[in-house]
Formats: C-alpha cells, structure tokens, sequence
C-alpha cells in the first residue's frame, strides 16, 4: 500500500510531499513546483548527494499530459509534468505553468553521463523536445532492457522487481494540466517515476552495484 502525506508548507510557490510505496520502507522526498528556482535547487542538491556517482547516474522519468477524450481526436495537448527520481528524492515539474525553463534542467537532461530510464521514455523524449526544446542525451527504455517491447509498466514492475503494482483506476486519465495537483496525482506520478528509476537500476547496474 501506497501512503502519501503532505508537509503543507505556507507558501504557494512549491508543495513537499512524503511518498511510501511498498516497494521500500524509505520514504521518497517529493517537492511538487513550476516555479524554475526549485528545480535549481533540486538538480544541485541531487548532483551534490549523487557526486560520487556522477560518471553513471541512473534517473527515473517520466513525463505526463492532458489524454484527449476520443480516441479519434488528433489535438495535441503539451506536456503538463515532467517528473525526475534519483534514489528517494522526486521532482514533479508543472512544466506547463513554468514561467520559464530553467537552463539547469537542460543542462542535466543533455548531460550524456546520465542515464534517463522509463517505460517509453523514448516517445517521452521526443514530446519534450517537440513542447519544450528540451533534449534527452541518453534515454534508457526499459522494455529494451528487458526485451520486450509491448510490456506496461504494471508487467515490468512483477518482472525487474518481482513485485506487483497496485493501485486505484481513474488517476492517470486526470486533469494533468490544473494548477494544483491532487494526493493521488502527485502518489502517482512520484511513484511512475521511482519505479523508473529502481527498474533502471537494476537492469542497469544490479542492486548490489549501484
């Protein structure tokens, strides 16, 4: 079971989250934002904890957006969150309602010494380019990993961790582009992104290597 609790901070320019899956008793350290300043300080302080990794680090992401409500409809609608996790600290980026991109952030997406895995982070990617500009230096795709194209991240999740995904129906499809993110959005969207980084991880490194 999944737990989330929010710190409730008094400032509307960053939300901070604690995130328990059941995946690992540690909880994961989620800061919530669009504004540019905190994904500074996100990436710095990451890069700062991960220095001695540096030349191999292994990033969660994932990227998510308004789905259309038909299946025929052709409207392209822009990434809305982009989420980062290295170890048990989380970024869930409000790209969309970013003032700015913060050069840091491109910086550290480019940087060919880090390895960005996820499930379809290749379309991922590319729709952060065509949005935003912004380019993936080393995309890690773990259905490549694993060989096998067509399997969904529940399915990845019981084969790389050996353990099953759970949760509730009906988030994913939400409203990714309000301003405010709901507790299930940001469990969710925290959680994509951490199973993205410890299936990367694995497959990558090996736990006892990482």
């Amino acid at each position: 079971m999944t737990t989330i609790v929010d710190h409730q901070l008094p400032d509307d320019t960053h939300s901070l989250y604690d995130v328990r899956s059941q995946y690992n008793p540690t909880p994961i350290s989620t800061i919530v934002t669009n504004t540019p300043s905190y994904v500074d300080s996100w990436i710095s302080e990451t890069e700062q904890t991960e220095r001695h990794r540096l030349h191999r680090l292994i990033v969660g992401l994932d990227v998510k957006w308004r789905r259309n409500s038909s299946s025929s409809s052709d409207h392209h609608h822009p990434v809305a969150t982009l989420q980062l996790c290295v170890d048990h600290r989380c970024l869930v980026f409000q790209i969309l309602h970013s003032p700015a991109i913060p050069e840091s952030l491109k910086d550290f997406l480019r940087n060919p010494s880090y390895t960005f895995c996820g499930v379809g982070v290749e379309r991922q990617a590319e729709r952060l380019n065509k949005d935003y500009d912004l380019v993936v230096g080393n995309a890690g795709e773990i259905r490549a990993l694993v060989e096998n194209r067509k399997a969904q991240l529940k399915e990845l999740t019981l084969l790389v961790l050996g353990d099953e995904l759970k949760r509730k129906k009906g988030v994913r499809v939400g409203g990714w582009d309000n301003q405010r993110l709901t507790l299930k959005q940001v469990e969710y969207a925290c959680i994509d992104a951490f199973l993205s980084f410890e299936m990367g991880k694995s497959l990558i490194c090996g736990y006892g290597n990482y």
